[in-house]
C-alpha cells in the first residue's frame, strides 16, 4: 500500500499511438491500392460519344472496317441506343457486309420496333442479298413510319433497280425508282446516299453523263467510299472513256484492296481495249482476293483464252460449266447457262472454243449444242457455237481415219478406229 507509483512514460505512450495510427493508415489506404499479382490494371472508360465521333471520322476517311469495330465498342458502352446499331448497319452495307448489316438493323428494331431508319437500313441490306420481297416490305414500313425519311426513299431506288436487273420485277418499277430518287434529292440534297441513288437510276436508264455528275456530287461529300468510284468508273467505261474508268477503279482498289470487284472491272476494261496481258493480271488478282467465286474463275478463264493459255483456260472455265474442287480444296459451284446473261454465255462458248483448240471435240460439240438449244436468241453465243462446229470439222478433215487392217484376226465389229466427233 505504501509502494510508490511510477510516473507514466508519456513519450512511449505518444510513440505507440503514432505507430498505431500509421499502421491503420497503411492498412487502409496504401495496401488497398496495391494490385495483386496477375490481376490486370483497370483502364479508363471511353465515353460512347467519343467512340461514335471516332467511328464517324473513320467512316469519312474510308476506313470502314476500323469504323465498324469502333461502333461495336460504342455499342458495348451503350447497348440500349438503337441509333448506334443503325450507324453500324449503314457502315456494314458500305463495306459489303450485308448479312451483318441486316443483323445490326434487327438489333436496333428489338430496341425500338417503330424506328423508321432501322427498317430502311434492314431493307437496304436485304436488297443487296436479293431478298426483294422482304426488302420492299421493310422499306414501305419505314416510309409509313416517316414519309420524309430521305434515306428510305434513296434505298428504295436501289432495291427497285436491282430487282429489275435480277428479273424479279418488270420495267414498270423503273418509273417508280425515278420518282423515288427525285423525292430523296428534294428531301436531302446534301447527303451521299441520295446522290448515289439518283446516279444509280440515271445509269440504269442510260443517262451516263448525268449519272457521272451525281456520283461526283456524292464523292464531293465523301471522297473515300470505294463503291462510289466503282459506280463512276462503270459509267466512264460504258462511254468509252477508258482512262478515266481505270483511274476510278484504281482508286476503289486502293480504298478497299480486299474487294475483288475493282480488279474484275479493270480486267474487263483492259480486255475491251485489247490489252489482254494486263487484263489477265487483274483477273488473277481478282481470283486471289476471292478464290471461291465461280464468276471470277470464269473471267480468268476468258483472259487465259485471250492470251492463248489453252490448258489454263479450260481448267478455270470448267469450274463454271461443271463445278468441282480446286487444287487448294475449294469447292466451286457451277453456273447454269440461262438466257439474258451474256457474261455466263461468254464463259460457256469460250470453254467450247478452248476445247476445240485442244482438239477435244467430243466435249466442245456438246457445249456448242447446249448453247444453240438453250440460248438461241443470243446471236454472239450462237455464232461462236457454230465456230466450234466448224473447227471440229476441220480437225476431223486433217486427221484421216486409217483403213482397217486386213491382217487382223478380230471381228470387224471390235476393231477400233479413230472416233468421229
Amino acid at each position: 500500500m505504501n509502494r510508490r507509483r511510477k510516473r507514466p512514460n508519456w513519450f512511449m505512450i505518444i510513440l505507440l499511438c503514432l505507430l498505431i495510427l500509421a499502421g491503420s493508415y497503411v492498412n487502409r489506404y496504401i495496401i488497398a491500392d496495391i494490385q495483386p499479382l496477375g490481376v490486370p490494371t483497370p483502364t479508363a472508360t471511353i465515353a460512347p460519344e467519343s467512340l461514335i465521333a471516332q467511328a464517324e471520322g473513320e467512316f469519312k476517311e474510308g476506313k470502314l472496317i476500323p469504323a465498324i469495330e469502333t461502333y461495336k465498342r460504342a455499342i458495348a458502352s451503350r447497348p440500349d441506343d438503337p441509333a448506334v446499331y443503325i450507324m453500324l448497319a449503314r457502315t456494314q452495307v458500305f463495306a459489303g457486309k450485308y448479312k451483318d448489316a441486316q443483323t445490326s438493323a434487327e438489333d436496333a428494331l428489338l430496341l425500338n420496333p417503330t424506328n423508321s431508319m432501322a427498317f430502311a437500313v434492314r431493307a437496304w441490306a436485304l436488297g443487296f442479298q436479293g431478298e426483294y420481297i422482304e426488302a420492299e416490305s421493310d422499306i414501305q414500313r419505314a416510309l409509313e413510319l416517316d414519309p420524309n425519311n430521305a434515306f428510305a426513299h434513296a434505298y428504295y431506288v436501289e432495291i427497285l433497280v436491282d430487282s429489275f436487273y435480277d428479273g424479279a420485277n418488270s420495267f414498270d418499277v423503273i418509273e417508280k425508282a425515278i420518282s423515288e430518287s427525285q423525292v430523296a434529292i428534294a428531301l436531302a440534297p446534301n447527303t451521299l446516299e441520295t446522290h448515289r441513288a439518283r446516279g444509280y437510276i440515271l445509269e440504269a436508264t442510260g443517262n451516263y453523263e448525268e449519272a457521272i455528275r451525281e456520283y461526283e456530287s456524292a464523292i464531293a461529300i465523301n471522297g473515300n467510299i470505294a463503291d462510289l468510284y466503282l459506280s463512276i468508273g462503270r459509267n466512264y467505261r460504258t462511254l468509252g472513256i477508258y482512262d478515266d474508268a481505270i483511274t476510278a477503279f484504281t482508286r476503289a482498289n486502293a480504298l478497299n484492296p480486299e474487294d475483288p470487284t475493282p480488279d474484275l472491272f479493270m480486267s474487263r476494261t483492259y480486255a475491251t481495249r485489247g490489252e489482254y496481258g494486263k487484263a489477265m493480271q487483274y483477273a488473277e488478282s481478282a481470283v486471289a482476293d476471292n478464290p471461291s467465286d465461280t464468276n471470277l474463275r470464269g473471267n480468268l478463264g476468258v483472259m487465259y483464252y485471250r492470251n492463248s493459255y489453252w490448258p489454263e483456260a479450260v481448267k478455270e472455265l470448267e469450274y463454271v460449266v461443271k463445278g468441282g474442287a480446286t487444287d487448294e480444296g475449294i469447292q466451286m459451284e457451277s453456273i447454269n447457262l440461262v438466257p439474258d446473261s451474256p457474261r455466263i454465255a461468254e464463259y460457256y462458248f469460250t470453254y467450247a472454243l478452248t476445247l476445240s483448240r485442244l482438239e477435244k471435240c467430243g466435249e466442245a460439240l456438246q457445249i456448242a449444242q447446249l448453247i444453240i438449244s438453250r440460248i438461241p436468241a443470243d446471236e454472239l453465243a450462237v455464232e461462236n457455237a457454230n465456230e466450234v462446229t466448224n473447227r471440229c470439222q476441220q480437225n476431223l478433215l486433217k486427221t484421216p481415219i486409217p483403213p482397217l487392217s486386213t491382217a487382223t484376226t478380230e471381228p470387224a465389229s471390235t476393231v477400233e478406229s479413230t472416233p468421229t466427233p
